[in-house]
Order: structure tokens, then sequence, then C-alpha cells
């Protein structure tokens, strides 16, 4: 592979911003796995934002980048597996996945799309220092041919229209909004665009906790909360988890919790996640994480009397997508009115409205 732009190459990426900007270029904030294509011939190389290789993981993009992109080049993008229902960005976990048969057959079931939205490089030259609008009219035409598979991602230089689509399109999985100085240069690594996301609150009962990694005897320290929400069924949900602490509120919280650890003979509604058959398909506090089969998530059980205000930006299914934040403790609340019911639903907005067949 020979490209004016040769990988690893870190993406740019996008500081958080409270209002959308003036004066910038908008478009949606695609949720799925950002990935740089290199493309020189028949060699396709899909990048990730830790700068490791993809291409194992999708080779149904490797076949549609050969059949639908320029011969030569490197584009910016998002992987993402398209539905009826919106983004699923829980089956596109399940791709990173170390037998080559089940990638295979992932492929073949839930196939994933790529969506472009910008222009690192096209034939010999190197686009990464002309503006943002310059790289957006030549990755406009480079994807003319493109077809069912690769996709441009729609923009607007109207911030009213930007603002309406930071509102309708979260109802298609979607997580917020991307401005882009229309001058800006391309600048791997660096913070130069801005992202406008979704943030809400949400009152959680508070299940269990890890420690941290740093956590000793002689100096115990929390790592992550482990957060519930009742369903319609009256059972208690693992809806995500909430950490970020500084190492004071770390060590304050093996205080604040002790009162809650079980006791002799007490139930807790979690406790048979200790059989991962009993729930194949879901994610397990103590499951083994996708990323990192090494990483230890089990949990210590805590009774589910305490309840905590959490922000948090969107749900994935039943559960919060990213890392909820903590707000405060709600001693006026008690565990069972922490029901879904409390959470704002997202209008239900169709995929292929935001990009005209992308959901096949």
């Amino acid at each position: 592979m020979q490209l004016p732009v040769m990988p690893p190459v870190s993406p740019m990426l996008a500081k958080a911003v409270t209002t959308i900007p003036p004066g910038a270029s908008y478009e949606p904030k695609w949720d799925g796995f950002r990935s740089l294509v290199f493309r020189d011939g028949d060699e396709v190389e899909l990048g990730s934002r830790n700068e490791k290789p993809m291409t194992r993981y999708f080779p149904e993009l490797v076949d549609a980048i050969v059949a639908e992109l320029p011969e030569r080049c490197v584009i910016d993008g998002e992987i993402v597996i398209a539905t009826d229902d919106g983004l699923d960005f829980d089956a596109l976990q399940q791709r990173i996945h170390p037998a080559a048969s089940r990638v295979t057959m992932l492929s073949e079931k839930t196939p994933a799309s790529f969506i472009a939205f910008d222009l690192l490089a096209l034939g010999d030259d190197d686009y990464t220092g002309r503006p943002f609008a310059e790289r957006r009219e030549a990755l406009t035409t480079a994807l003319s041919a493109a077809g069912s598979s690769v996709h441009l991602t729609p923009t607007t230089a109207d911030v009213d229209t930007a603002q309406r689509w930071f509102t309708e399109f979260e109802g298609a999985g979607l997580d917020g909004v991307i401005a882009k100085p229309l001058d800006g240069i391309y600048q791997p690594d660096k913070r130069t665009m801005f992202k406008i996301k979704h943030t809400r609150t949400a009152d959680c009962v508070v299940a269990g906790f890890r420690w941290h990694k740093t956590s000793t005897e002689e100096t115990p320290l929390i790592g992550s909360l482990l957060l519930g929400l009742y369903n319609e069924t009256g059972r208690l949900q693992h809806v995500g988890v909430v950490g970020a602490f500084t190492a004071k509120r770390r060590a304050e919280l093996v205080g604040e919790l002790e009162p809650l650890l079980m006791r002799e003979g007490d139930n807790h509604p979690w406790q048979e996640w200790a059989n991962t058959d009993a729930h194949a398909g879901q994610r397990l506090p103590g499951a083994v994480s996708r990323w990192n089969a090494t990483k230890n998530l089990s949990f210590v059980a805590l009774r589910p009397e305490q309840v905590m205000e959490v922000k948090y930006e969107h749900m994935e299914g039943d559960r919060f997508r990213h890392l909820a934040h903590f707000i405060r403790w709600r001693d006026d609340r008690t565990p069972e009115s922490c029901t879904y019911e409390q959470l704002e639903r997202p209008l239900t907005y169709r995929l292929d409205d935001i990009v005209p067949g992308l959901v096949s």
C-alpha cells in the first residue's frame, strides 16, 4: 500500500460544547465505530480510533470499499449497523470477536455500512492541509458512484436545520450534531471540531460497585457504581455504570457504601447473574469485556436501597449508551420509584430519511 497518507492515523476529534456554534458546517453525529478507510487498489485497511486495524471484523465492508470507493483514497467515517429501528450498537459490538467463523456469520446476518464524512487523500493528493469546505466538495464527487454499503453523511450550513437535526435524528439512534469550521484543516488526534450531545438525568438504584484498579487493602477505592432501573415486570434491570470520580471521592464512597453491603441471608436481584447461561446475549455486570478479555469486571453486590441521580446522554436499548455521571444522592426517593417510565423517549425517526438507502 502506497498512499499520500499512510496508516496508522489517529482521526481528528471534537471538543464538547453546550450549544451549536454559528458559521460552521453541521452534520449528524453517528453512533458507531470511528474508522479511517485506506484503499490502494485491492488493498484495504480499516483503521480505528486507537489506530488498531479493524479490517478482519468487517469483511463485507472490505468488499464494498473495493466496489464503491475510488481506487486510491483515505476517507474518515463511521462504521454502523442500520436497522428499521435505528442504529444497533449492540450488534456492532458483537463483531469484535476472535473467531473468524462468527465474524463471517455476523457479516452476513447483520451487515455493516460505512458513513463517510471527511477526505484525507485522493489519488496522489494529500487533502489534510486543505480547508474542510474543499475536502467536502471533493468527497461528494468521489462518492458519486457509491452503492448500498458506503454512504455520504448529510451536511448543512444552516444553524436552524442543524438544531432540528439535533432534536429529530436522536429518534434514529444518532447522538447529536458535529460542527466543523469551514476553513479548518484536518488535524489528526486534535480536538478542532465541536460536538453537541444530548444530556438528560435519571434517578437510579445503586446495586453494586467495582473496585478501582489502584485499590488496595490499605487504601480501598471505588472504581464505578452499578445502576439499576425497575422494568414493567418489577425486575431491577442493570442499566449502566457511573464513574469518573476523583481519587478523594473514590475513597469517600467506600465509607458511604459500607452500610449497603450484603448481610448474611440477603438476596440480591442480580445474584443469578453468576450463571451467564441464564442471560445469554445480555451484557452482565460480571461478564468478560469484548474489548479486553483479561479485564476483571466482577462486582460487589449492594442491597438495592440507595437512589442516585445521574446525568446520561441517551439510551441504547434498555441501557445507558455511555458512562453516566454522578449528580447527587436522592434520599427522598424510594428505589421502587426508579423505573424506566421516568426516561424521556425521543420520537422515532427513520434512518432512510437521513441517508436514503442506508437500511437495506
